[in-house]
């Protein structure tokens, strides 16, 4: 210990002293660093400050201290005194409907809010013309108010002023919103809003028994410290009300859920990009290493312990690293700054400028991490090289691995960054899978580069001098061949699989569900209206199929008399526990379904209420046959038997349920119809003459043009897609980065083979073939690897996890292969020219 002290200090006087002559070669180093650490930062950072908003800001985002909502129905005068006695109270309502233009020419859907006096209690809504809201609303005469989004006026072609009609009454539209406190906490729509009164809406006659409507009672407590335990409360006085509760702290728990796991998804991406980048530093540290040879030989020489010259080293990478990890930070600072700006309006975001110690801090580790292992091995190939052979200029590269006390450091480095990336992310089996991924690609690259060696070393006699100087550069030692393969082969295979995934999806929708997909959704068909609608519809469309069946809303609560929200259920089955779900009943198996197990009830049964469930659903759920499922409807606690299970074909859009209840268990429960219409033959023309006459002919159905919905989706996920192929890109800008060094590292070897070849007679024209040859093989071996991998990868994700048919797509292959030639070639030459134009005379000096 008393030895080991003066060494280091020693060490490190001695590596500052040599850091005087500036950050020469490593400036590539310190971009990998930076931006492999900035994009993690500015990721987290980001993704903190969304979260802690909706967090700190949840009374607006909710309107209330606590939310309580009722499908189908409204609170009992019970349920109601209850809630009312908890503090002031605002009710507004909730559905999907038509507006229409009052010559019935134009209609579009849109998601009705009626709103009362007291909406909202916290927050501020804001209109355009700026007026009171309830003011704007208000009945005028024989009409109603009414508040748009922008974009039902761009649809419907309407302006400020005109009237539409909205069930059975017609509303002037007096402004447009500017803003809605609670939207977020309301959820995602596919249709723009229109905001009307309670009154609006109970005139209007589309709160029918049986229709899709979600009832919120929002609750400003007198006391906010009440808040805790007060859903435990609710439940155990109302047991049977199936009310779905959130409070102000959890405003809106998906849109939380899902910025995190995004997050989570763009670290990864991120910390693929550092590790990439870790290349770029064992590169990097290996040429500076390699550029010292004569000052190590003469350490070593005056006497200096290989301790202390490996420190000396170590003490200068880690400084460069902190530097590069400095930068990294300054660019995951300012990225919220920048990104809430767009963001605004759209997510909630923070007030003022606010810097996050912990997504900074967790940057700076993965770089600290990333640095040392990746700087220890070349370290340890200097250690172990004689100060004879350092003189001799033999290369740090023996080929042999370091000594074990090397190998050991960074293994445990390797190893702490993992267990660092899977225990900071919030799905601990996701990183683990993609930490798995990111280390086959690392050992399958390792082997692509050594059997494209082999391969060259085995290569047929060429006649073409440049072709067989290209054969050689790529097999000899300290060949460029497993930099450039490791450089690119990741990056490209991870846009790959991402291209092809997007691209897999985008046929999905644009192509067999567009095809197989029902012209039409109608919901909220009441069964006093079903003979006419339909009637309307065999005149309209005579080709067409019409299918149609009960529809009501109910909520899990247990299974096998176990409270859902005590479980601990996997992630892929929760959605079916989130909220209300369709549920239906039925005499006969349905079309569209097939029985996996069990039996199909009796036509004319009527014994204890049983249920089919989704095979899949069940499966994810750890259900069996014999257990129970209890749900809410309608205000009633129901339990059934599961008697069977049945594949449930989702991609089809046609009308599918987790849940077919026996016809016996709602047996007089008040409900509407939902039915869908297929034609094939349908024209754009003949689907708008439908819609318009359903809508004029019952103004309460509810009319869905299933392709405006995939559109909808269609654009979503190109917007996604786009988000993540930014992200991903980063990774390939590392990779590029990375190829960029390895190709400035092995400068110093190719300029003594241009030199001495020239010296023999080489041309430059001849030089630059066989080294556009040699990039050229490399290039185009890397596409095909990145090609083959991220085709496995899309190929798994989209046809064994989202269950849809996986083609490959050929434009992917040609751009990757184009890319990769591009990028290889193309910085390759760069370099190369600069090699190319060195003097003869002062290489061959030093030779």
């Amino acid at each position: 210990m008393m030895v080991a002290v003066p060494r280091l200090k020693i060490a490190l006087r001695l590596a500052l002293r040599e850091m005087r002559g500036g950050l020469s070669g490593f400036y590539i180093f310190l971009a990998c660093i930076a931006l492999g650490t900035g994009s993690i930062a500015a990721v987290n950072s980001v993704s903190r400050a969304i979260t802690e908003a909706i967090a700190g800001q949840g009374q607006q985002l909710l309107a209330g201290d606590i939310r309580f909502e009722l499908n189908n129905r409204e609170a009992t005068e019970q349920e109601r005194a209850f809630l009312s006695g908890l503090g002031e109270m605002s009710v507004s309502t909730g559905l999907r409907s038509m507006a229409r233009k009052p010559d019935g020419s134009e209609q579009a859907l849109v998601e009705v809010k009626a709103v009362d006096g007291a909406y909202p209690l916290y927050g501020e809504f804001k209109a355009e013309p700026a007026a009171p809201l309830q003011e704007l609303v208000a009945k005028q005469g024989e009409t109603f108010g009414a508040l748009a989004a922008p974009l039902l006026l761009e649809r419907l072609g309407i302006k400020t002023g005109d009237e539409l009609l909205l069930g059975n009454i017609r509303l002037v539209l007096r402004g447009t919103i500017a803003s809605e406190p609670d939207a977020v906490s309301d959820g995602f729509g596919f249709a723009p809003r229109l905001m009307v009164s309670r009154e609006a809406l109970q005139a209007s006659g589309l709160m029918a028994n049986g229709s899709l409507v979600e009832h919120a009672y929002k609750i400003k407590l007198r006391d906010p410290a009440s808040r805790t335990g007060l859903a435990d409360r609710a439940n155990r006085e109302f047991p049977a009300a199936g009310w779905s509760i959130r409070s102000s702290d959890r405003a809106a728990p998906s849109l939380t859920e899902n910025v995190e796991r995004f997050s989570q998804f763009l670290t990864l991406v991120g910390l693929t990009a550092l590790i990439v980048g870790g290349v770029g530093v064992a590169n990097a540290v290996r040429a500076f290493l390699d550029a010292k040879r004569t000052t190590i030989a003469t350490f070593k020489c005056l006497g200096a312990p290989a301790t202390v010259v490996t420190l000396i080293y170590l003490f200068q990478i880690m400084v460069l690293a902190v530097i590069g990890i400095l930068a990294g930070l300054v660019i995951g600072a300012v990225s919220p700054i920048v990104a809430l700006r767009f963001l605004e309006g759209v997510l909630p975001v923070p007030d003022g400028i606010n810097i996050y110690p912990s997504a900074l801090g967790l940057a700076a580790l993965f770089g600290l991490l990333i640095t040392f292992a990746f700087a220890i091995l070349p370290l340890g190939h200097a250690r172990e090289v004689p100060a004879t052979a350092l003189f001799r200029e033999q290369s740090f590269d023996t080929g042999r691995l370091p000594s074990w006390p090397y190998l050991a450091a960074a293994g445990a480095a390797l190893a702490a960054l993992a267990i660092l990336a899977i225990f900071s992310s919030e799905n601990h089996f996701v990183a683990s899978v993609f930490l798995g991924a990111v280390t086959c690609a690392f050992v399958l690259l390792r082997l692509v580069a050594a059997l494209i060696s082999w391969l060259a070393r085995r290569a047929p006699r060429v006649s073409s001098p440049a072709l067989r100087l290209a054969l050689g550069n790529i097999h000899r030692p300290g060949a460029l061949t497993p930099s450039v393969v490791l450089s690119l082969g990741l990056g490209l295979a991870l846009l790959v699989t991402l291209a092809l995934i997007d691209g897999n999806m985008r046929n999905q929708l644009t192509g067999n569900i567009a095809r197989n997909a029902p012209n039409f959704f109608f919901v909220d068909v009441q069964s006093a209206e079903v003979d006419g609608f339909r009637n309307l519809l065999q005149e309209q469309a005579p080709g067409a199929k019409l299918f149609e069946v009960p529809m009501l809303r109910g909520r899990i609560l247990a299974f096998n008399g176990q409270d859902v929200s005590q479980m601990d259920v996997p992630a892929k089955g929760r959605w079916v526990l989130r909220g209300d779900r369709g549920i239906t009943y039925a005499k006969n198996k349905p079309e569209s379904s097939t029985l996996t197990q069990g039996e199909w009830w009796p036509a004319d049964y009527d014994g204890e209420p049983l249920v089919s469930f989704s095979a899949e659903e069940a499966g994810e759920l750890g259900l069996k046959l014999g257990d129970t499922v209890t749900v809410n409807v309608l205000g009633r606690n129901i339990t059934a038997k599961i008697s069977s299970f049945r594949n449930v074909e989702w991609e089809s859009l046609s009308i599918n349920f987790v849940m077919v209840f026996s016809p016996n268990t709602f047996r007089g429960a008040p409900h509407a119809w939902l039915a869908t219409l297929t034609d094939p033959s349908a024209t754009a023309q003949q689907e708008a003459t439908i819609l318009r006459s359903v809508s004029n002919a019952y103004p309460t159905i509810t009319s869905v043009r299933v392709k405006d919905a995939i559109d909808i989706v269609d654009q979503l996920i190109g917007q996604l897609a786009t988000a993540i192929r930014a992200a991903a890109a980063v990774a390939l800008i590392a990779s590029v980065l990375v190829l960029a060094g390895a190709l400035a590292a092995g400068n110093r070897a190719r300029t003594h083979d241009a030199v001495i070849l020239k010296t023999l007679g080489g041309t430059r024209s001849m030089l630059i073939r066989a080294f556009s040859y040699e990039y050229m093989i490399l290039g185009f071996a890397t596409a095909v690897f990145a090609l083959l991998a991220g085709g496995v990868s899309a190929w798994f994700i989209v046809s064994r996890i989202m269950r849809l048919p996986s083609t490959f797509l050929p434009d992917v292959a040609i751009i990757t292969v184009v890319a990769s030639l591009v990028l290889t070639v193309g910085i390759g030459l760069i370099g190369t020219w600069r090699v190319l134009g060195q003097k003869a005379a002062p290489v061959l000096r030093e030779l």
